[in-house]
């Protein structure tokens, strides 16, 4: 591989603060649904898997550490997606809505918080044949 062809392209793991692991783990495990891999004894750290990402929760060593993430997850059905976590208790700050379409497809999104304040969004691209019924 030359200078000119190297470029960052996979995603090994994404480091999101927060205050309480414990919460954060049952959140995330619990009302989210995502597959928890791991705690480590004797630190503040859990770790899930999402998709090839890996998902590590914890307390941030020093205040550089402190992450300020917005994650989107993707889902097949945005509308079911948010009836399922609602039935969780998952309080949305915007409903499913569209922020963009083309010529084939919108793309549709819903936010909420997890307990630390992390913004979170649903996300699903829905093709315009499709998303017509939504309206």
């Amino acid at each position: 591989m030359t200078s000119d062809t190297f470029g960052l392209d996979d995603i090994g793991q994404i480091h999101i603060s927060v205050g309480d692991v414990a919460r954060a783990v049952a959140f995330y495990r619990d009302v989210l649904g995502m597959r928890f891999l791991f705690e480590v004894p004797g630190q503040p750290m859990a770790f899930f898997m999402c998709g090839s990402v890996r998902l590590y929760l914890g307390k941030p060593e020093t205040d550089a550490f402190r992450s300020n993430p917005a994650l989107y997850y993707r889902v097949a059905d945005i509308e079911r997606a948010v009836d399922t976590l609602r039935g969780r208790g998952v309080e949305f700050e915007a409903d499913a809505h569209v922020v963009h379409r083309d010529a084939n497809h919108e793309l549709w999104m819903a936010g909420f918080r997890d307990p630390d304040g992390n913004y979170i969004s649903l996300m699903s691209e829905v093709p315009r044949s499709e998303s017509t019924s939504r309206a």
